[in-house]
């Protein structure tokens, strides 16, 4: 089984309990428990898992599909067709939504959560209109100071986020003045993508990953803030190029590069949840979207300018109710006219954040930004900004 596509889940040890019972003591094998799972009417259990993909449809119940496509192969490769990607669904089920796009017609609500004596932060994708609920956990990130850069480690593990765990999944990079950054994905954002093959920015050990799979360092976003040496009011100007993605993904009919699987390899290293594997595992079956290198120019988002309110002297953007504490970490991300001729889809907003508490803050985002890049540009609003503000 792929990683990304469910783990075995509780209530398949139930049943096997349950088959040991009927069989009085009887030892039965692992193919036998597949075959038991598999050999099911395949029109019976593909209404079935139908029906609960439709029910299921908002976490902490959505657990129950994830959980059926940790059964057997075949119910895997049925809840694969079932369950559509955040881009037409608005829904984050399986580990890889993280690295697709959000929805292409609203905003994936979500917040992040700071510890300051850690130096760690956490996604959650938001379960109901208040601004921060429990969430359902999406993604962690811890900093690591350098002499000449900061580093923040993004991992699918909240307890693991160092750079040779098999959960890391990608990082973000300051350089020494906090004011430029580079995103780099650890799996082959798409075909063609050039890695980086320094050991100071090695991201995941080669024990975790497939050899047959490219895994490394491949650059996806630049983002820069500009200096305000002068210090000129207002609110930090940011400039996002986003080399993975084309910048024909926001125009009608545009397509962004979508991974469907985390080309995992054989170790049985911790991770958050136990996957099953596949045998097969090739770099064309990981992505979809536009497979060929991409050679025309790449998305660039630059911050929506706000606007001076004379009565409260102060600079305003509409969050929407998303953001209630003024800060200058507060930002709404906008197709930028380095794009081309401007039109409607130039002022969708694509990425918010903001503060809603001390140590809490929103983010929203949408398509063809995924979750895990949305979580890394907002992780570079943390970072000290040495004469940008």
């Amino acid at each position: 089984m792929k990683w990304g596509y469910g783990s075995k889940s509780r209530c398949r040890h139930s049943s096997v309990v349950a088959v040991a019972e009927e069989t009085e003591g009887i030892e039965i094998d692992e193919e036998f428990i597949e075959s038991y799972w598999a050999n099911l009417p395949s029109e019976l259990l593909r209404e079935v898992l139908k029906r609960i993909e439709d029910i299921e449809s908002k976490w902490p119940l959505r657990k129950n599909v994830v959980a059926c496509a940790g059964v057997c192969r075949s119910w895997r490769e049925i809840m694969k067709e079932l369950v559509k990607t955040p881009e037409v669904s608005a829904k984050l089920t399986f580990p890889i939504s993280v690295k697709q796009p959000g929805p292409r017609e609203t905003l994936l609500q979500c917040f992040i959560k700071r510890n300051q004596a850690t130096q760690t932060y956490h996604l959650y994708l938001s379960l109901t209109q208040a601004l921060a609920d429990d969430g359902k956990f999406l993604l962690a990130a811890r900093k690591y100071r350098r002499p000449t850069c900061t580093d923040y480690i993004i991992s699918l593990d909240a307890d693991e986020m160092s750079k040779g765990g098999g959960t890391c999944i990608g990082k973000l990079r300051s350089n020494f003045l906090g004011t430029k950054f580079t995103v780099y994905d650890a799996i082959l954002p798409y075909a063609g993508a050039k890695m980086v093959k320094s050991r100071s920015t090695r991201l995941v050990g080669s024990k975790q990953m497939n050899p047959r799979a490219p895994a490394g360092n491949y650059e996806v976003a630049h983002i820069s803030y500009e200096l305000n040496v002068l210090g000129a009011r207002g609110p930090r100007r940011m400039h996002c190029v986003m080399d993975a993605i084309p910048a024909s993904s926001i125009k009608p009919g545009g397509v962004a590069p979508t991974q469907v699987d985390f080309p995992m390899g054989n170790s049985d290293s911790s991770l958050p949840l136990r996957f099953l594997r596949s045998k097969s595992n090739h770099t064309e079956k990981s992505l979809s979207g536009p497979l060929e290198t991409q050679r025309e120019g790449s998305l660039v988002l630059k911050n929506k300018a706000p606007r001076w309110h004379e009565q409260l002297q102060c600079w305003c953007l509409n969050f929407h109710g998303r953001v209630t504490v003024a800060s200058v970490k507060n930002f709404q991300l906008v197709a930028s006219p380095e794009n081309g001729v401007a039109g409607p889809e130039h002022e969708k907003v694509i990425l918010q954040f903001g503060k809603v508490g001390k140590d809490v803050f929103t983010m929203d985002y949408r398509y063809p930004l995924s979750a895990f890049q949305a979580f890394a540009i907002c992780l570079s609003s943390f970072d000290t900004k040495i004469a940008c503000e």
